[in-house]
């Protein structure tokens, strides 16, 4: 494993690398592999940090080593500010200055390396570059203390962009690795083959053997995955609390603009037939004593025709009831995580459970019904009515 004292100083960012780590949520985590491989192309954590504000001061330290070109020297300044300022203890490595040291070397490391690798990744997939080098070949470092065998026996393999072998083997493949990717021609991709370095010497897929564990993907090649199915399953086996603080992270990434543009979209197109994520709910607790159902994890959902059936169903009622507006819609996460009333309503036209939430916002009752679809991948909470008395 190298030094990391003699690791690259990573001071040259570049745009690539900046935009993906800025795109991370931060994410509570009790234990490192609370959060693995593709998941880290869209969370950012630190092994025990779980308050929203420690792990924003943490998140911004690391930014600002990419986007200034920071060594480690000036990162371990930050670290121990940060952790003095938020009073984290308890954390692996502060029982020495040597611990400490190694603690922030594998953050450092481990968030400089996977960003580059990422950047990276986006890089070697520009449509131009490919046209003129559509192969990519893998280098070992020859600077690294103690080289890994395997990792040196991938040098100059090289092979076709689209290759199995990549989703697997971009490097970094553990910690501390500092190997890479370049694209080449087909004139050295032929070449390469010619000399055992080609398609048929690659490891078959599957075969991990030589990677860390949790470094066995690809960083930056899951950027387009959906979060939120990645989040959901941390949300059921976390426990109550850090499960609580996570669904609130995920719930501040969902705009409130987005939401009744939907609502405007589907009420002008009927045909429309998308779904909109409303985010996630915080207060499983509650809506258990209210109706008997676990709702740990669940992600709540609106559903075009029901954004259609609550403009059309409910708009007056003997002056009491006001039309709800695509506007209104913001409010359903609020309605649902912080409900001054909960309770089960009438079984769904599916014969499934439903829970009904009620708030007063701005001098208005808002009522919302959501149906609960108990799947085993997909926990979902679907909005199906609501109404709203004045």
């Amino acid at each position: 494993m190298a030094d990391l004292e003699q690791l690259p100083p990573w001071n040259k960012p570049f745009q690539e690398q900046l935009t993906f780590f800025k795109k991370k949520l931060n994410l509570p985590t009790e234990r490192w592999d609370d959060i693995m491989r593709q998941a880290h192309d869209r969370g950012f954590m630190v092994a025990g940090a779980q308050s929203a504000d420690l792990l924003a001061d943490l998140h911004g330290a690391i930014n600002k080593a990419i986007e200034q070109g920071t060594g480690i020297q000036a990162f371990r300044k930050d670290f121990k500010q940060i952790v003095a300022k938020h009073g984290w203890t308890g954390w692996t490595g502060e029982e020495s200055e040597a611990k400490t040291a190694w603690r922030t070397k594998v953050i450092y490391q481990t968030n400089m390396s996977a960003s580059y690798a990422a950047g990276r990744w986006q890089q070697l997939n520009d449509p131009e570059l490919i046209k003129a080098k559509p192969y990519w070949q893998y280098l070992h470092s020859d600077s690294v203390t103690f080289p890994r065998p395997l990792h040196k026996s991938w040098h100059g393999l090289t092979l076709p962009r689209d290759h199995p072998f990549w989703q697997e083997h971009f490097p970094p493949n553990g910690w501390g690795c500092q190997c890479r990717v370049i694209a080449v021609t087909k004139t050295v991709y032929m070449k390469a083959v010619a000399n055992g370095r080609g398609p048929a010497d690659a490891p078959a897929p599957g075969n991990t053997v030589g990677i860390d564990d949790g470094f066995n993907y690809a960083p930056g090649a899951n950027i387009a995955t959906s979060f939120r199915e990645l989040v959901q399953a941390k949300l059921i086996t976390y426990p109550p609390a850090i499960s609580t603080a996570l669904s609130r992270l995920m719930n501040k990434t969902v705009h409130a603009e987005d939401v009744v543009q939907f609502v405007k979209d589907a009420i002008a197109n009927p045909d429309l037939t998308e779904n909109q994520f409303l985010g996630f709910v915080e207060n499983p607790s509650d809506i258990q004593k209210a109706i008997g159902d676990d709702t740990t994890g669940f992600m709540v959902m609106l559903k075009s025709e029901y954004a259609r059936h609550v403009n059309k169903s409910h708009s007056r009622d003997g002056g009491k009831q006001r039309p709800p507006t695509p506007e209104d819609f913001a409010h359903v996460l609020s309605v649902l995580n912080d409900a001054d009333k909960l309770s089960p309503g009438d079984p769904s036209k599916h014969g499934l459970p439903t829970v009904k939430a009620s708030k007063e916002i701005d001098g208005d009752l808002i009522t919302a019904v959501f149906e609960l679809r108990l799947g085993k991948k997909n926990r979902v909470l679907n909005l199906l009515s609501m109404y709203i008395k004045v």
